[in-house]
């Protein structure tokens, strides 16, 4: 979410697959080769129903994979596909994609997938909880859909805010801001739904502006506002409330999501509640305030809580000059993550005045030297 977007508006995707995968027979689709263009204003068909029974809410227990894949195999040609791009900041919009892609969408977003999970049943493949697994050959990894809170709140926009999505303009929204790309499924009968999500990088595009295409023997003006070479490597699949992870890599990039890194902050955030008082908007709280600042999450890992008090916070942002606000009784207000990561600065220290010039700064990294011994050299 803090990002700094790229400076290309083109997507190439075609990353080759981290996992071996079964292959698929995909005559006639030419999919190293296709380039997907998107025209800026894809006018979308009527509203259509919407399954009840989402990704998000589900009352089942853990998904069994194998079954899913045998079963979806069954009616893999009847189901219904809707597509939405989503940025940096986990904004979906909509999007249409023309009929002549029908033939590459199945088998490029879910046939190689099913077939990766199909042949695995034969080969020993192990479905393993991410937050306790490491990445390993022959293991799919699996976690809750509540612990990745961009995942379940992407998921919750387009299947009950719908109408407030609006479509994908490449003059409005730009394809470079552009963060992944979600596949929704759905049953005939509008019962079943699954998501297949892959990452878009701005190395996968080409702009109309800096490109070339190549037609009947020629060099011509790529003449499409972008084109997106999409990648064929299974990524992420999300069925009820469980995610499987296919690319561990790119699955942590997609949604900014290190399981190990966020547990170790989850503690230190016990630790700072214990210790100070603070004070949030209605809806906000420390936890999931860290949960969306990555920097907070990275700067949490090496904290050590409780060298300095709520007073001395207090004193040190009036010492620094900072606007630290609090409340009639004395809590330490926190409005944004603005707020947040001055905050976790304060406690770390990361602010010093230079005693020779008497300018201030914020420490972006510092090694704690050891303790002097003996006298100093000018005493």
């Amino acid at each position: 979410m803090e990002d700094t977007p790229d400076k290309t508006d083109i997507i190439d995707t075609t990353d080759a697959p981290d996992e071996t995968a079964a292959a698929v027979d995909m005559t006639g689709i030419e999919t190293d080769d296709e380039v997907v263009t998107f025209a800026p204003l894809n006018v979308p068909a009527d509203t259509p129903e919407y399954a009840e029974t989402t990704a998000v809410v589900s009352d089942s227990e853990t998904t069994d994979i194998f079954q899913w894949a045998n079963a979806t195999d069954a009616v893999k040609n009847e189901l219904d596909v809707e597509f939405f791009l989503f940025n940096r900041n986990y904004t979906p919009y909509t999007t249409t994609l023309g009929n002549d892609l029908d033939t590459q969408i199945k088998p490029v977003f879910l046939f190689d997938l099913m077939n990766q999970v199909t042949l695995g049943a034969g080969t020993g493949l192990a479905v393993r909880d991410y937050e306790l697994s490491e990445k390993e050959d022959n293991v799919l990894l699996r976690t809750e859909l509540e612990k990745v809170g961009r995942a379940a709140t992407l998921l919750h926009l387009i299947e009950h805010e719908r109408k407030d999505i609006v479509e994908f303009s490449e003059e409005e929204h730009e394809f470079k801001r552009i963060k992944g790309i979600v596949a929704r499924f759905t049953t005939k009968d509008k019962k079943k739904v699954f998501y297949v999500i892959k990452q878009v990088s701005s190395g996968q595009a080409l702009k109309g502006v800096n490109a070339w295409e190549f037609k009947e023997g020629r060099f011509e003006v790529f003449k499409a506002d972008v084109g997106w070479k999409v990648p064929t490597d299974n990524q992420v699949l999300i069925i009820n409330d469980d995610i499987f992870i296919f690319n561990q890599s790119k699955f942590e990039r997609l949604f900014n999501y290190d399981y190990k890194k966020q547990l170790l902050a989850d503690q230190k955030v016990a630790e700072i509640e214990k210790q100070f008082k603070l004070s949030f908007p209605d809806g906000m709280d420390l936890q999931s305030a860290v949960r969306e600042r990555k920097k907070a999450v990275n700067k949490l890992q090496k904290l050590e809580v409780g060298l300095v008090t709520q007073e001395q916070v207090i004193e040190y942002a009036d010492l620094m000059q900072l606007e630290l606000m609090t409340d009639d009784d004395g809590a330490i207000i926190i409005m944004d993550g603005n707020d947040l990561d001055m905050f976790v600065s304060l406690i770390n220290e990361d602010y010093i005045t230079n005693e020779i010039t008497g300018r201030r700064y914020e420490i972006k990294g510092k090694r704690l030297l050891n303790d002097p011994e003996g006298e100093p050299p000018r005493s």
